[in-house]
């Protein structure tokens, strides 16, 4: 990397410097803004425009959704198609240059191209169109002029066009990609809502996200099983039952019958208000100081469910049953919030 000349150096940023960066920035975002109001507009008058018919002609597609584009139009490209993807329309983004030498043979008769070129002239987009046309793949086009060689040759031509860059210079793409992204994330917005996609659709494409933990993960996945539970009999005397608490280090303990059916159970905070009756804790059975009845979640029920009954009732502690009411397993707020439920 070359050292930049003195003369390139930029002067000290003085408070007039920082004034006019701010200056600059605001005038970005104004004609940016600009640029998608009128975007917005020009959709308004087209009601069964090329809009809606590149929303029908995705809907209609049986493959996937190949995004391409080269340059900045590339890096928009590519979101767009992550975006479809995440939103239930099935996508990938391929480069338009790439496609040149080999990367052709991921698109199918079965999809749909959008191709991106603000010009419409990309030389890279003009040498494969014909052979995705040949092929009986269908193409969107987005680019900024009606006139150019890849909107006559699209199926749809979507146009986003912009009056100028928000560059000083009018040139480095600026307002003309965020024009762009815009329309691309109100095409997938458009065909999440055709498609009827939930917001557990979106959840099981994005597993490791918080929307996905909160909506996949189930009780079950995040419980204490087997002898982490404690959990002591009706007859069991205090003392006995506050080494179990100890021991399993949930601050509470189940009660159990016979047949393992949790019928109870007794907290510290029960413990600390059990100490303000000054009673003689070696004689009392758990049967005499327990929460008969207690609050329980079934394994598969979502951990978020299992958060709402702490919220609601106040509770740090949850038992775990199954549909006979036998104890399988315990929750603490803290393995919720380990496992980022919360």
């Amino acid at each position: 990397m070359s050292v930049p000349d003195a003369k390139t150096l930029p002067k000290a940023f003085d408070a007039k410097s920082a004034a006019r960066a701010l200056a600059l920035a605001q005038e970005t975002l104004q004609i940016e803004a600009d640029a998608l109001l009128a975007l917005k507009n020009r959709l308004a008058q087209q009601v069964e425009g090329p809009f809606s018919e590149a929303v029908r002609l995705l809907l209609q597609c049986t493959g996937r959704v190949v995004v391409s584009g080269i340059g900045k139009s590339g890096h928009i490209a590519r979101k767009i198609a992550a975006t479809l993807a995440s939103t239930g329309t099935p996508a990938l983004f391929v480069h338009a240059a790439e496609a040149l030498h080999g990367d052709l043979g991921m698109i199918t008769e079965h999809d749909a191209v959008i191709a991106i070129s603000y010009s419409g002239e990309a030389a890279e987009f003009i040498a494969i169109i014909p052979i995705i046309k040949r092929m009986g793949a269908k193409l969107i086009a987005i680019t900024g002029n009606d006139e150019s060689r890849l909107a006559q040759l699209a199926d749809v031509h979507l146009n986003v066009r912009v009056d100028k860059e928000a560059c000083p210079l009018n040139l480095a793409p600026t307002a003309s990609t965020t024009a762009t992204l815009a329309l691309g994330d109100a095409l997938a917005v458009a065909l999440l809502d055709a498609r009827g996609f939930r917001e557990e659709d979106f959840a099981r494409s994005h597993p490791g996200g918080a929307l996905g933990r909160r909506l996949l993960t189930h009780v079950r996945d995040v419980m204490r099983s087997g002898d982490a539970v404690p959990a002591v009999r009706a007859d069991v005397r205090l003392p006995s039952a506050l080494l179990e608490i100890t021991k399993k280090g949930m601050a509470m303990t189940a009660v159990v019958d016979d047949q393992g059916r949790a019928i109870g159970i007794f907290t510290d905070g029960d413990l600390r208000r059990l100490i303000e009756t000054a009673q003689d804790f070696g004689k009392l059975a758990m049967a005499d100081v327990m929460h008969a009845n207690p609050r329980t979640v079934h394994p598969d029920q979502l951990a978020v469910e299992a958060v709402e009954i702490m919220e609601t009732f106040r509770i740090n502690q949850l038992l775990v049953a199954d549909a006979d009411g036998i104890l399988v397993g315990a929750l603490h707020i803290h393995d919720l919030t380990r496992a980022k439920v919360i």
